[in-house]
């Protein structure tokens, strides 16, 4: 399909041969609509499949952060983004059942340019989070990455990186998983199960909004924890 066909079959009310506003705007709306009712339908679809697991997994990094953990995010593109943003929740976190929610060490890797423009000069862009782990991972820390294809092979280093140093390692990805899919370097790995790119980043948003509120529900109750 080509890249103009794709973009029709997105959107075919600005490909739309008629000038009846109306109807162009009834178009509008049942896009809108279809779109809706399918990321809501995904977004319960993993919800039924992976809650227990995303709420073990909260258990988990909990008891990284009451040990003085911390979180690292990494990702490409607009999974950069969204790992920047799941690192703020956790770092300067709302409130949670109306409740002001602890504020937890995390750092999305793609934040650097510096660091990450270096390392993809100098070495390759395969490495430019796998480095980063292996200078500041611990075996306490916990690492999430995020794909949209599962396949990216700078994600696929990092996770084996962090899996070497005990971290606690969770991936989100879409499709059926990829390349993340065959690691046994993932404690975690969350699939949405699309093949739109735009709905996959929707669930994973989710995913990790859930994630961080379980995850702050939890800290309150991790023995020794003192932030």
């Amino acid at each position: 399909m080509s890249e103009s066909s794709w973009v029709e079959s997105l959107y075919p009310f600005l490909y739309s041969d008629t000038s009846d506003l109306s109807a162009v705007l009834d178009q509008v709306r049942a896009s809108t609509v279809a779109k809706a009712a399918e990321i809501v339908e995904l977004r319960r679809v993993v919800g039924v499949r992976d809650g227990a697991r995303i709420a073990e997994c909260a258990r988990q990094a909990a008891a990284r952060f009451g040990a003085g953990g911390r979180l690292f995010a990494f990702g490409n593109g607009g999974s950069a983004t969204d790992a920047a943003q799941l690192a703020t929740l956790f770092l300067n976190p709302g409130q949670v059942n109306g409740v002001a929610a602890p504020p937890l060490p995390a750092f999305g890797l793609a934040n650097d340019t510096s660091v990450v423009t270096a390392l993809g000069n100098d070495v390759g862009v395969e490495v430019v989070f796998a480095r980063q782990l292996a200078a500041f991972g611990g075996r306490n820390d916990i690492a999430v990455g995020l794909s949209t294809s599962g396949n990216s092979a700078n994600l696929v280093r990092a996770f084996d990186e962090a899996s070497r140093r005990g971290m606690l390692t969770i991936g989100l990805a879409g499709y059926d998983g990829g390349r993340m899919a065959e690691l046994d370097s993932i404690d975690f790995l969350f699939v949405v199960p699309s093949s739109s790119v735009h709905r996959i980043q929707e669930a994973q948003t989710t995913i990790y909004q859930v994630l961080w509120e379980l995850t702050a529900e939890e800290v309150s109750h991790v023995p020794g924890h003192t932030r």
